[in-house]
């Protein structure tokens, strides 16, 4: 019989409107909502709920808002479909709520610490000094060459910061350097290379400062060893105990995030059902590109659980 993995989005997926049908479907989901604005301190529930979106999409506003939006997801799908899955994976942020979801921390302990990600990593670099860039339907040795003549050229720092599939490589770094990077791959005969509007630099050396901001958050916060493994960002390997979780957490604010990795070392594990929780489908998209052969399954509201709960027991 297949295996069952949860996936959980990170930033990119927000919207407008995220996560109100779980609020107003259950009391137990809305106290969910209710504890995120109490841990952060601000109104987060209204700018998910009614915007506006230029104040949902800062950093410290996005990385809560998308964590509680999966957390609720996920409490309604296991509570109606009683699926308990074998693993756990998250997209960047998204790795929290799978590290929640299986039992590391509380929801309380993970809306804390993104929110302080957040905050973290838009001070690391100042604005309009860090850039990212897609390099679409480039082989990731081109996009590592390039990143390489980019750097020696401009002295500043272009790295692969997201090995998202094979057709999706994200670079981050300083502006100028990704945007050289960018001017490089076009001159090799990259036609789909784009710089993406984002706030920050995000998974290169310049989150340097937001890495130590997280070693020290996580230092005094307790982490449980895992109850479902965890397919960790950096490595693309299962993970269980709780203090190694403690070290990739903070690995992962410098380091690439290696999700097409991590959904073949799942699907070689004999993963045939993906499940994401959450907001958007961002990672549904990219699963399908890595391998057409299995089954995903979207939960962004209540109705989905029904939908994905009646898919899967026929």
């Amino acid at each position: 019989m297949s295996k069952t993995a949860f996936l959980f989005p990170g930033q990119g997926a927000q919207s407008v409107g995220m996560g109100r049908a779980f609020a107003d479907h259950d009391s137990r989901l809305a106290e969910l909502f209710a504890l995120a604005d109490r841990v952060t301190g601000v109104a987060l529930s209204t700018l998910m709920f009614q915007g506006p979106e230029d104040q949902l999409t800062l950093t410290e506003n996005t990385q809560p808002a998308m964590v509680v939006t999966s957390l609720a997801a996920a409490s309604l799908f296991r509570q109606r479909s009683g699926i308990t899955p074998d693993y756990v994976a998250g997209h960047s942020l998204g790795e929290y709520s799978a590290i929640a979801v299986a039992g590391g921390f509380s929801p309380e302990d993970a809306i804390r610490l993104v929110r302080l990600r957040g905050q973290a990593m838009q001070k690391a670099v100042p604005p309009g000094e860090g850039g990212m860039a897609a390099m679409l339907n480039m082989p990731a040795e081109q996009v590592l060459e390039v990143c390489q003549a980019a750097a020696a050229e401009t002295g500043g720092v272009c790295v692969a910061a997201n090995f998202n599939t094979a057709q999706q490589i994200v670079i981050s770094g300083h502006k100028y350097a990704v945007e050289r990077a960018v001017a490089l791959a076009k001159e090799r005969g990259g036609k789909r290379c784009m710089l993406l509007a984002v706030s920050a630099p995000f998974h290169c050396p310049l989150m340097q400062p937001a890495a130590e901001v997280m070693a020290n958050a996580l230092q005094q916060t307790t982490i449980h060893d895992l109850s479902i493994p965890l397919i960790a960002n950096v490595t693309a390997q299962e993970v269980s105990e709780g203090e190694r979780i403690r070290r990739l957490l903070v690995e992962q604010v410098t380091g690439a995030v290696q999700w097409e990795a991590s959904v073949r070392h799942l699907v070689a594990a004999g993963v045939g059902t993906f499940i994401e929780l959450g907001n958007g489908k961002v990672l549904s998209g990219m699963i399908k590109r890595i391998d057409e052969s299995v089954r995903v399954l979207s939960i962004n509201t209540p109705e989905d659980v029904d939908k994905a709960v009646a898919q899967l027991n026929p």
